[in-house]
């Protein structure tokens, strides 16, 4: 009976939640160019004819341009390891839906999840007729899950992320989400910690499989690597400049971290990447009224002004590039967690060996994060003057070698998790 009311008073919420949200929705559209790319599927419109769909296939669905980076990674496991399994990626944006067309992976099927409206769902699965869905992170859905489980089709949880925020909404609102969560067959956790949440959530403790973060896997992860255009892009603001990335910034972030970036080594080039690049005006205008001379990446290639100037700083408004860009820094500095929250993922850094400075506000990458201040493998600082202190700290060979080698050590107690997931998902969930 909690189940009926709970999902009958959301399905009488969606519609009006979905009218709110569409014109903000529509506009980020329009400012990253998704229209074209078939995101009438992600209201269960299909124009093309369903008859060579791939039926019967594994379906991941992704949500963010993150969660579909870690699915691309399980989909090259899975079909090195079971190359005949037919797979189709449903994501949720335009971008993640370019970045997993772009892969080129043989047999892949992209397409967009449909919203949480029960006839989309059912026109999904109509035409795919999935054998399985496996969730990244946190794509969790009432409705897809009530439908999914009436047809029985297996619903697994991949790499599923708790962030403390979301662990406390999950206790408190547990007996209410308990009906839907159970629905979900299984569930491969980063941290042990976290089972105990999954249990209260009503996962049966044999469906629960700690298996380390994708994400952080040494393993599958390839490290960034240089590339010659972005030396030369570099070597126009003058030779043997230090280079520091702050990588995934946030409004407000990139002054106060160039300002500290400049404070530290009047010397140094800051390299700015926010986190979403159609902010490239906003980002341009507020470092240039801050007195930086300012280059966006996109317009390195007009002539400009002698760019070898102490306040030069170089702006990354293109999408991704983020992991080649790191391997050119010396030192990297993570975005959204000095004046937002959150933080942002720090495993490409650790990868690409960079000392790295964090701010207070890493929330969503515990506890990574705490076992890497744990263990003296990164900076943290608060303030512009804790800033350019560490950065001055980071600087020094010896120093960052330290915080280099320690940040991996930590990183690599996820090595393998790709593989173990791939153990996991492919067995048949027990029944409590």
């Amino acid at each position: 009976m909690k189940e009926l009311l709970t999902i009958s008073l959301y399905r009488l919420l969606l519609p009006v939640l979905f009218i709110l949200a569409f014109p903000g929705w529509l506009l980020k559209m329009l400012r990253r160019g998704g229209f074209g790319s078939g995101l009438q599927e992600r209201i269960g419109i299909y124009t093309s004819a369903p008859d060579f769909e791939p039926s019967g296939a594994v379906h991941f669905h992704a949500i963010s341009v993150g969660e579909t980076i870690l699915a691309l990674k399980l989909i090259r496991e899975w079909s090195s390891q079971f190359p005949d399994t037919r797979i189709v990626l449903a994501v949720g944006t335009s971008t993640a839906h370019d970045l997993a067309v772009g892969q080129h992976l043989p047999q892949l099927r992209v397409t967009y999840i449909p919203l949480d409206f029960p006839w989309m769902i059912g026109n999904y699965l109509r035409r795919f007729e999935p054998s399985q869905f496996i969730l990244l992170e946190g794509d969790i859905w009432p409705n897809f899950l009530r439908i999914a489980n009436n047809q029985q089709i297996p619903v697994k949880l991949a790499n599923a992320r708790v962030s403390p925020r979301s662990s406390r909404r999950f206790l408190r609102f547990a007996p209410i989400l308990r009906p839907f969560f159970s629905k979900i067959s299984s569930v491969c956790i980063q941290e042990i910690e976290h089972a105990s949440l999954w249990q209260s959530l009503g996962i049966a403790p044999q469906n629960i499989h700690h298996t380390g973060s994708i994400k952080f896997d040494t393993e599958s992860t390839v490290a960034p690597v240089k590339s010659q255009e972005f030396t030369d892009i570099l070597a126009e603001f003058g030779e043997n400049r230090p280079i520091i990335l702050a990588a995934s910034t946030f409004p407000g972030e990139e002054v106060f971290l160039t300002e500290a970036i400049w404070n530290a080594n009047p010397e140094a080039l800051p390299v700015i990447v926010p986190r979403h690049a159609e902010r490239r005006s906003e980002v341009l205008s507020t470092l240039t009224q801050a007195g930086f001379q300012v280059t966006l990446r996109t317009n390195i290639s007009d002539s400009a002004p002698e760019r070898k100037t102490e306040k030069a700083v170089l702006i990354i408004d293109t999408t991704g590039e983020l992991a080649t860009w790191t391997s050119h820094a010396d030192i990297v500095i993570i975005g959204k967690s000095f004046l937002s929250k959150g933080g942002q993922n720090p495993a490409e850094a650790i990868l690409a060996r960079k000392p790295l400075i964090l701010g207070p506000n890493m929330q969503n990458f515990q506890p990574l994060v705490r076992n890497l201040i744990s263990s003296g493998a990164v900076l943290t600082a608060r303030t512009p003057d804790e800033i350019s202190s560490a950065i001055r700290i980071a600087t020094v060979p010896e120093e960052a070698e330290k915080l280099t080698s320690k940040a991996f050590s930590v990183l690599s107690e996820h090595h393998g998790a790709t593989k173990r997931h791939l153990n996991f998902l492919q067995q048949t969930p027990d029944h409590a």
